[in-house]
């Protein structure tokens, strides 16, 4: 990788949920970085708080019953946050763009595939039809869509899921964004499908020079294709660290859990690792470690303290939320 600088900074981000539980709070205080043509992987359980931090940067998140309570998201040095309403339409899309979980309920089923990728371009570009007609046509053979020509007037459901995810990729980097956010971008395709479209997103950052955003809970996904991994636990980054430091060291027990947690060919007997109980509701979060209840290194202060980010060794980028490593960090 050749980082270019800084192209989204995110600091000390708050999203907040309301219900009949009184607030919740999804996204608190996440501060995290991308450099230019970078792939950042973010990984955890689910409610982790992953999809609320994308749906946050894309100013996406419903209000009510959301709110994005706190924080700056820096995207070139502008705040997204205190852009309007059209501003941010302006930049949606066309500088910042998503591939959402599942394509066939992202893709809508009474258009054609052709139309659902001309339609953000001709909205962001200004393109006339014919334009669009061969923009699409363009993106359709870069994903590798067999006869494009013919498929460009198909309706999703005459597509495979592998196609599906490729048709959503495509209308991503219909306007050349700068940034793409991949949530769960192969979560439901089969391990051969889903190679395929990793190679495919990776071949495209490099020909296309973009950064990307890749959210998972897939750790063999992030081993394949990410620069550098944030790991998300009940709302807050818990570790930080380029990706081989991150599997050859990971220093955050819930980090090593997961890792733990890693299907391997083993001798018969053995038994995969697991962590016992469950992510804490964002209603009900723990006064200090939020991972204190699971944690089997636990110690009494970690029940009363909300632990500062240790960075082992010092100066490494390697940082990871947890007592256990106060003193390698000093």
């Amino acid at each position: 990788m050749n980082p270019g600088g800084v192209l989204l900074e995110v600091k000390h981000l708050r999203t907040c949920f309301w219900s009949a539980e009184g607030e919740g709070q999804a996204v608190d205080d996440v501060s995290f970085t991308i450099q230019v043509g970078e792939v950042l992987g973010m990984v955890g359980e689910s409610g982790c708080g992953k999809s609320v931090t994308s749906l946050s940067i894309m100013r996406l998140i419903p209000e009510p019953p959301g709110k994005i309570a706190g924080g700056e998201i820096l995207f070139d040095g502008r705040d997204l946050l205190r852009l309007s309403a059209e501003e941010m339409r302006r930049v949606r899309g066309r500088q910042i763009s998503m591939i959402f979980q599942e394509p066939m309920t992202s893709l809508n089923p009474v258009f054609t595939v052709g139309y659902q990728i001309m339609e953000g371009y001709m909205l962001h570009t200004g393109a006339t039809r014919g334009q669009a007609l061969d923009r699409a046509l363009e993106l359709m053979k870069l994903v590798g869509i067999p006869s494009p020509e013919r498929r460009v007037d198909d309706y999703p459901h005459q597509f495979s899921g592998g196609m599906r995810q490729r048709i959503m990729i495509a209308m991503a980097l219909s306007c050349d964004p700068r940034l793409v956010i991949a949530d769960e971008p192969t979560t439901a395709l089969d391990v051969t499908i889903q190679a395929q479209i990793l190679e495919l997103m990776n071949r495209l950052r490099t020909q296309l020079g973009m950064a990307i955003l890749l959210i998972t809970h897939d750790l063999a996904v992030i081993a394949e294709t990410a620069h550098r991994v944030v790991v998300m636990y009940a709302g807050k980054i818990v570790e930080e660290a380029a990706v081989e430091d991150l599997f050859h060291s990971p220093l955050h027990p819930y980090t090593q859990g997961l890792m733990g947690s890693i299907p391997r060919l083993v001798r018969r007997g053995d038994r995969l690792v697991s962590i016992d109980g469950m992510v804490p509701s964002p209603f009900r979060l723990p006064a200090g470690c939020r991972f204190f209840n699971r944690c089997k290194r636990r110690m009494e202060r970690c029940e009363r303290s909300m632990p500062p980010f240790f960075e082992v060794p010092p100066g490494s980028g390697h940082r990871a939320a947890c007592f256990l490593h106060e003193g390698a960090a000093t």
